[in-house]
């Protein structure tokens, strides 16, 4: 292989912009798919929790054979390029269809299309992320420099999440005569759905179309004959339990857990117990992208400094102590008082630190499964790294969403409540409301900011 010591700029903006569609599409599906078709689309919550769980369980399957099969492809475009551009149709179409259902369907006559469109999404991603993700091992052979193309990824991954899902709530969410809150504005979520399409596919191009002439440059898989069923199975397995791989695999899972639970805990402790208002917790959603870049910056100094293992191990244990030390000291009385902007200006401060630290944690990690795919050559003859971005893209999938579900209905009503979302109790579907004479506190959806000031209060 002639491939050059180092990647250059472009080839890692260009790796690192197929992050944003990878943001975009767990943004969605994460935070607003259950939310819109359960209480938009009135399709009972339990049904759309099922279509999900369906869907991952189909992951479980396609995702190490996906990997396992870009590979060990040969073609004249490489094993990896082939399913990344022949994704990006069926990607861009169905996610579209997600959020655009035809209008003759409501309620559980959705759930079919539903489960057709989830599994088709993340099968269609699948074939577009691991492949590319998988890139990274390739692009660069130098130790430090995959640190780099991680950090980007990982950066444009939050940069472009965030983005569109501002864009959501401040621009196409818009209140109407019929609906005071804009949450029932069909127009909006459509629009919605379009816009992410464009960005995903753009992203989807761009990184594909910007890394195709590094292609020469890749490693060949050889030729393999006798190939099974239960031989593919058997090397996926034995390339899985790399002891490296099982800590690496461990590490992420658990991170991505507590990184989930973290930030929805944070809308209940800024919203309820700081008692920070809505203005104020506008300003730490949008605080994201200064943490963003500033991970960016610090991720592959810190990574060489310290090295990527114990740089994550020490920048993750910094990380998952700081975010709680707030809360410990206010205990204590040794905050400002609540709702302060003594008090605001120092959460801020923590909460940039913290999520730059745990961000710079991610990438990190995600740059350590790229540097795997060496040690696992020596012990086993083959070159892996679909298989084991494969495992990774599983346990993300697996971990999201694991704390963002709906409350259910204190009544007895096949339905879900969302009163932490930014709707008046008189948009919740009627199941959900609660009597006149009782007052229920007005809060956000899990990482959601109301940017309208005529929808603050309930």
């Amino acid at each position: 292989m002639t491939e050059p010591v180092k990647s250059s700029v472009w080839t890692r903006i260009a790796f690192g912009i197929g992050g944003a569609a990878e943001g975009v599409k767990n943004n969605g599906f994460d935070y607003f798919l259950l939310l819109y078709y359960s209480q938009v689309l009135g399709v009972p919550a339990a049904m759309v929790a099922s279509a999900l769980f369906i869907a991952l369980v189909v992951d479980a399957i396609s995702d190490p054979v996906a990997g396992y099969w870009s590979d060990n492809l040969r073609t004249r475009w490489g094993r990896r390029h082939p399913f990344m551009y022949a994704s990006i149709i069926p990607v861009i179409a169905l996610y579209f269809l997600t959020w655009n259902p035809p209008a003759d369907l409501r309620g559980e006559a959705l759930f079919p299309w539903l489960v057709a469109m989830t599994i088709g999404v993340r099968l269609g991603f699948t074939l577009y992320e691991v492949p590319s993700y998988a890139l990274a091992p390739e692009l660069s052979q130098d130790y430090d420099e995959r640190t780099k193309l991680m950090s980007w990824r990982t950066f444009f991954g939050w940069m472009g999440g965030l983005t569109v899902q501002i864009v959501l709530f401040a621009m196409l969410l818009r209140p109407t005569p019929e609906d005071a809150s804009g949450f029932f504005n069909f127009d909006g979520w459509r629009a919605y759905g379009l816009i992410a399409t464009v960005v995903i596919g753009a992203a989807m191009f761009i990184s594909t179309f910007g890394t195709h002439h590094r292609i020469p440059h890749l490693t060949v898989p050889p030729v393999r004959n006798n190939i099974s069923l239960g031989r593919i199975f058997k090397d996926i397995f034995e390339t899985m339990f790399n002891p490296s791989f099982g800590a690496l695999f461990a590490a992420t899972l658990f991170g991505l857990l507590a990184g989930g639970i973290s930030a929805t805990l944070n809308q209940y402790v800024n919203g309820f117990y700081w008692r920070f208002n809505s203005d104020q917790l506008a300003v730490l959603t949008t605080s994201v992208y200064v943490s963003t870049i500033l991970a960016l910056v610090l991720a592959p100094g810190l990574g060489k400094w310290l090295g990527k293992k114990r740089g994550a191990i020490i920048i993750g244990v910094v990380a998952f102590t700081l975010a709680p030390m707030p809360v410990v000291l206010a205990q204590f009385g040794l905050l400002p008082p609540r709702g302060s902007q003594e008090l605001f200006n120092i959460i801020l401060a923590v909460t940039v630190v913290d999520l730059a630290l745990i961000i710079v944690t991610q990438m990190l990690l995600g740059s350590m499964v790229a540097d795997l795919a060496e040690d696992s050559e020596v012990k086993t003859g083959r070159r892996s790294e679909g298989v084991f971005f494969a495992g990774i893209s599983f346990i993300r999938k697996l971990s999201q969403g694991s704390s963002r579900t709906p409350e259910p209905c204190s009544r007895k009503a096949p339905a879900f409540c969302w009163p932490r979302s930014f709707l008046r109790p008189q948009t919740l579907s009627p199941a959900c409301r609660p009597p006149p004479c009782q007052k229920r506190p007005c809060v956000r959806l899990a990482g959601v900011m109301r940017f309208r000031s005529g929808l603050r209060g309930c």
